[in-house]
């Protein structure tokens, strides 16, 4: 029998367990550096940055969806992301994975969410036809960005743009006809 709820605190190392096994799915078993401490600050705290679901098939933990809002400026709507999705693999097949979707799409629709984001990698064949089956769209004219330890400080220590003679006032962040963006808005 399957069952779907939401985490507590008590549930920090079933979490880490499943994001360690979807990086072992992923090719990337040493990736994982977060810990439980990590995961009760910033999931259980007074401002919690993330929220979680788990699956349980027969009692036992099953499989979970990991997922925290973004925000559509064009659509005017918060939407969700889903940052994991992962079923223990000798659970597939049981409709673990479609349950824990559906859930969070109960949740966008309850909380005015414009829908739900994530990525895939190009080589997960059966996840991309079953979220395509499920009426997902791959938005193939968008490339994910990433800027991450040396690369983020040096970044934020660089002088202001503002203080450069060589950017003209259009390349300014915040000027008319600028865009930053992490993804489509669609």
């Amino acid at each position: 029998m399957l069952s779907i709820r939401k985490t507590s605190k008590q549930d920090a190392p079933l979490i880490l367990d499943f994001i360690r096994r979807l990086a072992e799915y992923e090719r990337e078993p040493d990736a994982v550096v977060a810990t439980e401490a990590d995961l009760l600050r910033d999931g259980f705290g007074p401002e919690p940055k993330y929220r979680c679901i788990i699956a349980e098939w027969n009692g036992q933990p099953a499989g979970f969806a990991f997922f925290f809002y973004n925000y559509s400026t064009w659509r005017g709507h918060p939407g969700l992301y889903l940052e994991d999705l992962f079923v223990l693999p000798e659970l597939r097949g049981h409709g673990i994975g479609k349950a824990l979707l559906q859930e969070l799409a109960k949740i966008a629709v309850n909380e005015h969410c414009y829908g739900i984001r994530w990525m895939v990698l190009e080589w997960n064949e059966p996840a991309i036809k079953f979220y395509e089956s499920l009426g997902a769209e791959i938005l193939g004219e968008w490339e994910t960005m990433l800027v991450t330890g040396p690369a983020l400080k040096r970044l934020a220590d660089s002088p202001s743009v503002s203080n450069s003679k060589e950017t003209s006032p259009e390349a300014k962040v915040g000027s008319p006809g600028t865009r930053i963006s992490g993804g489509s808005q669609e």
